[in-house]
């Protein structure tokens, strides 16, 4: 048997080392530059950057091509492309019409929304372990659910007997039932 792809020279191993320590020292350099927003995940657009950059890190490591001069570009333009995003979206409303997807309320209390998780391509079963994964134990305790523009879901939840949920926590959220 033969154990030939478990074999790499010293000089692409080297080339490997160099690229992964260059394009990490200029992902830190890039990220300190661009700030603290520059993995958050506040809308989908964040997310696939945020994706695009481990595809260009691993690409450029364990690819002879592309090297690493183009790599640095490439992250270069994503990072500015974000930034330009970022700063569309705060300060413009068609900015954060054109790359936010809006909030869906899928429970509204206790009741479970069926047309809005239709409308999320929700099942029952998947808000089911999500109200598991914030410790609900009764229906009773669900103030809201609400599944993000970026696909998280949030969970308010309370003592039945707390006080009301505070609508300003429920803006901009869509409800299919208002349509």
């Amino acid at each position: 048997m033969t154990w030939s792809w478990l074999t790499i020279s010293l000089s692409d191993a080297l080339i490997v080392l160099g690229k992964a320590v260059g394009i990490y020292v200029v992902l830190v350099a890039f990220t300190r530059l661009a700030g603290l927003r520059s993995f958050s995940k506040m809308s989908s657009f964040d997310f696939a950057v945020t994706v695009a950059f481990g595809s260009i890190l691993a690409g450029t490591i364990i690819t002879k091509k592309p090297p690493l001069a183009q790599s640095v570009v490439a992250l270069a333009a994503l990072f500015a492309i974000q930034y330009a995003v970022s700063v569309a979206r705060v300060h413009s409303p068609l900015g954060r019409t054109v790359v936010d997807n809006k909030p869906a309320l899928v429970m509204d209390g206790p009741e479970i929304l069926t047309e809005n998780l239709k409308q999320v391509q929700m099942s029952e079963s998947d808000l089911f372990a999500k109200l598991r994964e914030a410790n609900v134990t009764r229906l009773e305790q669900v103030r809201a659910v609400v599944v993000e523009s970026t696909g998280d879901v949030s969970v308010l939840h309370a003592a039945p007997d707390a006080p009301p949920i505070d609508e300003a926590l429920l803006d901009g959220v869509r409800d299919a039932r208002q349509t």
